[in-house]
């Protein structure tokens, strides 16, 4: 039987390629209705969805399923990317992103680049354009120089601007890879 995360990663990539589904386990079933490909928990609805045959895939997941993290880190691993704040029906939107070449993404809490940035500070020291950690800001990638932490607001500075966000906000953001940073720790390998 498909472990939970093994099943997500075949709705992901049927979808993708535009290929009817039909899986279940114990907690989920992925299939295919009127020409949508869906992720359905036993104990909820629908979780995720998918149109098939459009030009490009875009995936909406139920932002307070349970099931959320594992559904984000598979698409995340597919290069999807979340888009814009949580809709009316509570979902959240991803998107196909194009991530630079050497490159791995990560779609987290705040905190997590926090605590990467932690641990690779130094290197910004050396000087030059520190490129190590990325993050995106109206659609384009931005190398980080320098976060710092106020009044519970995390201050990203970027060459061209400083981002606040919250330490519970989801940030996307990249790591060269070789730069290796744990998603569920936030810290280097």
């Amino acid at each position: 039987m498909l472990s939970n995360l093994e099943l997500i990663h075949e709705f992901v990539d049927k979808t993708i390629h535009n290929k009817d589904i039909l899986l279940s386990n114990s907690a989920l079933t992925a299939q295919t209705v009127y020409n949508t490909n869906q992720l359905t928990a036993k104990s909820q609805v629908v979780i995720a969805t998918a149109q098939l045959n459009c030009a490009s895939s875009e995936f909406l997941v139920q932002a307070n399923s349970t099931h959320w993290e594992s559904i984000n880190q598979v698409l995340v691993e597919y290069s999807y990317l979340l888009k814009g704040e949580i809709d009316n029906r509570g979902f959240y939107q991803y998107k196909y992103c194009k991530v630079p070449k050497g490159y791995q993404m990560h779609c987290t809490k705040s905190v997590f680049l926090w605590r990467a940035w932690w641990r690779y500070r130094k290197n910004v020291l050396k000087g030059g354009i520190p490129l190590d950690l990325l993050i995106q800001n109206r659609d384009a990638w931005y190398p980080i120089r320098d976060l710092t932490i106020s009044d519970g607001l995390l201050y990203i500075k970027t060459l061209g601007s400083e981002i606040a966000v919250h330490s519970e906000d989801l940030i996307i953001w990249l790591n060269k890879i070789g730069v290796d940073c744990h998603q569920n720790t936030g810290e280097f390998a």
